[in-house]
């Protein structure tokens, strides 16, 4: 390939040589007769001949290498030398366009676009974007487009990301030439990957979403004043990102649409003066105005807008890790958390002021200040703003009950607290008077509440209710040591243990509140500054504390025992013996070991409160028993309580032991599953899969050592072969064994397996089979076949891909093809099995020739993959049939024992039509958008240089190889159909 590439290379000098030479003669021939040059024309047409000559004889050349190498290899069973084909190809697109750029080259890549490994596909697309990137060529490359438009956009879904995000690029490409070729369906499809968790493809859709919405803007005048706020030329755009956001209905995260349109349109998202313009200013005459769903999203946007600008790294689950910046990269994280600063000081008390109600949009706006550049309050004079932001957030404190806004109050405080800077006592006199009067008046209702008692009424409640949790919020981010929290909490929570009418939410911010009561004294005691009086305190309050918690573990309120049952779990974790490690060995006195009655309580309410079925769950109300959201969010807390207690078990905080009872209850549940789906379960399953991926997971654990781990993964390989096959089949003598479809997840650990010790384990294997075990290909025998293949030496190349896949889509394939048995009698067969193992190491396809088929393999390999009577090759010869039993053998049959050469050996149909090429294998997420009939209106020369037909004709002959290569023929009798 490389050689053609330089041959192409010459024939492109030669071509501008011929052009320049020609030029030259023209040029010379239209002058006058009195000074026409004749030597000089002479000499131009013997230059101009001479290159003609040479030019013929490279495009001979070309012709040669490009029909008896390309064609054949550009469909090689190794995927780096298709690789290497398409890429070169497009190199010679590229350079040699006007001879090489047209359907019958460019069918080449489009259906290697269909191959099943990702490199290929891959060069498959940078070579389109070399090509598309030249303007100059989209016009030859309308009907390519328009035949293989939808393969490429189902190739943003690729499995592969790499593909992936060069198919959304090569899109890209495609909207820059022009906007009539992609439909607003193929649009679509690309718009929903800016909220994909892989950075790469959602950094590439969102530059295709910008330059498809927003490169459009309103031109400014010339000489006039830069427009700003709600007149500048971002104002519409920044409301058709609000709009977008909110017609995407799947997916509900500003945050990862914000970092994908950063790289290419941080200037729009960072215009916050038109953000807040737009939310404080009226609008303009004859404007509409924004409603109160797209404000609450323009909120949310700009605060993931200064998120991004300040904290200079991609939203959680999008990103590898915190990178190093470069001194560029500081110098602008800096600048815009200056100018942050000094727009949203102004403009964030108005804003509260407008929104204060709305608990959504306040939740969002208090979370500014968190990423401000403190130092400008002061530095900038703007002081007053700060008194008039700390009044804000004081009347919100006041007005809202809502956990999630007294949470974000709590640490707006606590950023704004920071004693680094000048403005910390400002801060902290206010957040003092604020809890001092929230503490008083939680006193004060607390005391007139319980000495009402059974006579309290609603009211009174809900003031004690309100005013505990804004407390509780506080205290999470803030030491409130300096009032007394744990005595009042105590004596609530002890009165609620003896009237047992406590009502349920009180009971349940008491309890955390007082958690938080511990660990701050915990806190301060660490440190090593705290005297003993504080130690034997702080030893008392959590004592007492974890009496009430394990006496709330038996409250008929479900939610009650949960809070205490994840507090207990905690403070045992905390105060445990490893509290005093690295050097505090001064708080040996507060280490709390759990007596064996709690351990047993804990124990119980695992059993009882986490390994149930979901629908006995009764801790959804309202009828919502069947409603989806309401069972994951169940799920979810109860996999946080197990979390919770085997951590204990972990840390050794009580009895090892106890994670048997754990284990026993997982043995249950997978018995009761077995038993219930039976031999002949569905192996697509939600149940079964999700086995199979907690398989896959455990796997990954063993790490990359596979000599540290090979005792461990052999022995699981021996102990879940016998398993396997324990128990025999419910059908009775021919059936699968009961448990088969345990060497299915099995398999998932087989890549674990040493080479030499897959052979082993193959061997061990064929001990528990039968002869008639390895002929079957039932669907219920399918988690054999899998388990035998991962076995295979050499199973990760392409050959066993190719196998695994068919033994895959054993099912489909049968359907399409009855397959009677092989007419071999059973003694010949076992006479067979005995000269020859159940099952040989598959061949492997070479990338020079094809095996003659004529050489024969032995039936015992064929009883693996069966022929069909009816359909064996006519060229077969009777008397390979009249042999001995001993030394009876069936001529292998390529197309039977491997898919991609049954195809090359087919009738001589085009490559787009019905029967697909042996590399086109869609392998995308999504398979919708089979091509059909792809080849119609096109132009299926061979190749575009002008030499006789004879000529093409006689180089053929004299490059058809002399042994049997089913690739020759298809491509003999493909180009006959084509040349027609």
């Amino acid at each position: 390939m490389k050689l053609m590439t330089a041959l192409v290379n010459v024939a492109l000098n030669l071509s501008i040589n011929m052009d320049n030479t020609q030029r030259q003669y023209e040029a010379e021939r239209n002058k006058i007769v009195a000074k026409r040059a004749n030597d000089r024309l002479e000499l131009l047409l013997q230059k101009r001949k001479e290159l003609q000559e040479n030019q013929d004889e490279i495009e001979n050349m070309m012709n040669a290498i490009f029909k008896g190498v390309f064609v054949h290899r550009y469909r090689d069973s190794i995927a780096e030398i298709r690789a290497i084909c398409i890429e070169e190809i497009g190199v010679w697109m590229k350079l040699y366009s006007d001879a090489f750029l047209n359907d019958s080259y460019l069918k080449y890549v489009g259906w290697t676009m269909h191959d099943k490994q990702g490199e290929v596909r891959l060069k498959c697309l940078t070579a389109l974007q070399g090509l598309y990137y030249n303007r100059e060529l989209n016009a030859r490359l309308e009907l390519f487009t328009s035949r293989f438009k939808d393969r490429i956009v189902s190739m943003t879904l690729d499995k592969e990301y790499d593909v992936a995000v060069q198919a959304i690029k090569l899109l890209t490409l495609v909207l820059n030439s022009t906007d009539e070729v992609l439909t607003p369906e193929d649009c679509e499809s690309v718009y929903h990957l800016v909220y994909s968790a892989h950075r790469p493809v959602a950094i590439a859709a969102g530059e295709f979403l910008f330059k498809k919405l927003f490169s459009q803007r309103e031109p400014e005048e010339e000489g006039a004043p830069k427009r700003r706020g709600r007149q500048s030329p971002n104002a519409n755009l920044i409301k058709t990102t609000v709009f977008f956001f909110l017609e995407s209905e799947l997916h509900e995260h500003a945050a990862y649409l914000v970092d994908s349109l950063w790289e290419c349109g941080a200037e729009l998202l960072k215009d916050w003066e038109c953000m807040i313009s737009l939310l404080l200013d009226d609008p303009l005459p004859g404007e509409e105005a924004l409603t109160e769903r797209q404000e609450t999203a323009l909120i949310e946007i700009m605060l993931c807008t200064v998120r991004q600008a300040a904290e200079c790294h991609p939203p959680v689950g999008r990103g590898t890790g915190k990178r190093v910046m470069t001194a560029k990269e500081k110098k602008t994280q800096m600048d815009d958390r200056t100018r942050m600063t000094e727009l949203f000081a102004v403009a964030l008390p108005p804003l509260l002021a407008k929104y204060a109600v709305d608990a959504e949009k306040v939740t969002n706006l208090l979370q500014l200040p968190q990423f401000f550049d403190l130092e400008i309050y002061t530095t900038g004079r703007l002081e007053k703003h700060l008194e008039s932001l700390l009044r804000q957030i004081r009347e919100i404190v006041e007005k809202h009950t809502d956990t999630e806004v007294l949470e974000v109050c709590s640490k707006t405080y606590h950023a704004l607290c920071n004693e680094e800077f000048t403005i910390f006592n400002r801060v902290d006199i206010a957040r003092s008077q604020l809890l001092d009067e929230l503490v008083d008046k939680f006193n004060r209702l607390l005391e007139d509440f319980l000495q009402e008692g059974e006579d309290a009424d609603e009211d009174d409640a809900y003031q004690v209710l309100s005013t505990l949790k804004r407390i509780t919020a506080f205290h999470n981010a803030h030491d409130l040591s300096g009032w007394d929290l744990f005595t009042s909490n105590f004596k609530l929570l002890n009165t609620g243990i003896e009237n047992g009418d406590m009502p349920e939410q009180i009971v349940i911010h008491s309890l955390q509140c007082t958690h938080y009561v511990i660990l701050w004294h915990l806190a301060k005691s660490s440190e090593g500054s705290s005297r003993k009086d504080d130690l034997v305190t702080l030893r008392k309050q959590m004592r007492a504390f974890c009496m009430m918690c394990q006496r709330y573990l038996t409250n008929v309120n479900t939610a009650v025992k949960e809070q205490a049952f994840t507090i207990l779990c905690d403070l045992l974790l905390i105060f445990s013996h490893q509290m005093v490690s690295g050097g505090r060995e001064h708080l040996d006195s507060l280490v709390y070991s759990p007596e064996d009655s709690l351990q047993s309580e804990l124990l119980s309410f695992i059993l009882n409160h986490v390994f149930i079925d979901q629908d006995d769950d009764t801790n959804s109300t309202d009828g919502q028993q069947d409603d989806e959201a309401v069972k994951i969010e169940a799920l979810h807390k109860r996999r946080n309580l197990l979390a919770a207690y085997c951590k204990l078990i972990i840390y050794c905080v009580v009895e090892m032991r106890t994670g048997a009872d754990i284990f026993k209850q997982y043995m249950r549940l997978f018995n009761e599953m077995l038993s219930e789906l039976g031999h002949g379960f569905d192996r697509s399953s939600s149940a079964f899969c999700g086995i199979k991926e907690l398989a896959r997971r455990f796997s990954l654990t063993f790490g990359l050592d596979q000599v540290k781990t090979r005792d461990a993964i052999a022995m699981l390989h021996k102990d879940g072969i016998e398993f396997a096959f324990k128990d025999p089949s419910p059908q009775g003598e021919g059936g699968p064994p009961l448990n088969l479809a345990f060497l299915d997840i099995l398999s998932e650990f087989s890549s674990k397996l040493m080479r030499q010790d897959k052979r082993t384990v193959h061997m061990y294997l064929e001990r528990f089979m039968t002869f008639q075990m390895a002929l079957q290909r039932e669907d219920c025998w399918l988690p054999l076949i899998s388990y035998r293949n991962s076995l295979q030496a050499g199973g990760d190349d392409d050959t066993m891909s190719v196998m695994s896949g068919y033994s895959s889509r054993g099912s489909s394939i049968r359907s399409k093809k009855t397959k009677p048995p092989v007419e071999s009698s059973s003694s010949e067969v076992w006479q067979q099995s005995m000269q020859t193992p159940v099952m040989l190491p598959s061949p492997h396809l070479t990338s020079t020739a094809m095996r003659d088929p004529k050489r024969g393999r032995d039936d015992s390999f064929m009883g693996v993959y069966p022929l069909p009577h009816d359909q064996q090759q006519p060229h077969q010869h009777p008397q390979h049939h009249q042999q001995t039993p001993q030394h009876h053998q069936t001529p292998m049959d390529y197309k039977y024992a491997y898919p991609s050469v049954a195809f090359l050996s087919r009738r001589g149909t085009g490559l787009m039509e019905e029967d697909e090429e042996p590399i086109v294998e869609d392998v995308m997420m999504s398979s919708e958008g089979r091509m059909d009939d792809l080849n119609e209106g096109m132009d299926f020369d061979t190749m575009d240089i002008d030499l006789p037909p004879s000529k093409n004709r006689r180089e053929r002959s004299e490059l058809k190889p002399d042994y049997f290569d089913p690739a020759s023929i298809m491509d003999e009798s493909v180009s006959s159909i084509y040349n027609v």
